[in-house]
């Protein structure tokens, strides 16, 4: 049984990371893909592995966000049936299973104003969950899901694009609880062979106008590039990477990944 949850388990997360002197790794897995169980293998295979959290993708049939590794996913595990509910079943399952790190749902709006915003928040608690990442809703516009979330101690995470001005920043600061996603690029997810050149002062930049931890996604795939977040942000996520090596190798394939990103972090 957890002792910590919603924002005061993401807080002793980043304790955690930091006294060990590292960022902390937050996996994002597609929920239903390649099928259900297998997807709830991975994400205990993982957990397993010492990964700090995850994001634990909904399906969405017009991923905007998200690349072509992802959509693949989405759209498997869309025609094996998951959705909202099974996703929330799902965190339920993985609790049960003796996962303990903390879990965001990562979902488009549409599903959830679907479900009810605030009957979301109250089952994503009760399963198990401490947060929400939305990457189609702005911090303008957080005011419909903000309330909730402070009611039940969830997170709300927001995202910073290299391209974001002073004042978007401090808008996304202002509204943001949890963690503030950073991205590395201004596109969709993917990996990628290398990280850009300007990221160090887009961050510093950000952390000039900020408190709030930052963690950081969109092209991290390799053990190298999982090892330079050490010292530059509080976190990171890989996506893509995982996704095509549970296409290519399944659960196994999912383990060594994250076991050789989760070992580059110490050394």
């Amino acid at each position: 049984m957890r002792l910590t949850t919603g924002l005061d388990a993401i807080h002793e997360m980043f304790a955690t990371a930091d006294a060990q002197n590292r960022a902390a790794f937050l996996p994002y897995f597609t929920m239903g893909f390649p099928n259900y169980e297998t997807s709830l293998e991975i994400i205990v295979a993982m957990s397993e592995a010492g990964v700090d959290g995850f994001e634990v993708g909904i399906p969405f049939s017009d991923p905007l966000a998200d690349g072509p590794t992802i959509q693949m996913s989405s759209q498997i595990a869309l025609e094996q049936g998951m959705n909202v509910q099974k996703a929330l079943e799902a965190v339920r399952t993985l609790r049960s299973r003796g996962v303990m790190q903390p879990m965001f749902m990562f979902s488009y709006l549409n599903p959830i104003m679907a479900y009810g915003l605030e009957a979301f928040v109250i089952a994503s608690k009760e399963a198990g969950a401490d947060g929400f990442i939305i990457p189609d809703l702005p911090p303008e516009e957080a005011g419909m899901l903000a309330p909730y979330c402070e009611q039940h101690n969830m997170a709300m995470v927001f995202f910073l694009a290299p391209t974001s001005n002073e004042k978007r920043i401090a808008v996304a600061s202002e509204q943001a609880s949890g963690f503030i996603y950073v991205l590395s690029v201004t596109g969709i997810t993917g990996a990628r062979t290398e990280l850009p050149q300007n990221l160090t002062d887009f961050i510093n930049r950000v952390r000039r106008l900020t408190d709030k931890r930052l963690v950081l996604g969109f092209g991290i795939s390799t053990p190298e590039q999982a090892h330079s977040m050490n010292g530059l942000v509080d976190g990171f996520i890989v996506g893509s990477a995982l996704v095509k090596a549970a296409h290519a190798n399944g659960v196994e394939g999912v383990r060594q990944l994250v076991s050789e990103l989760r070992n580059a972090l110490d050394d």
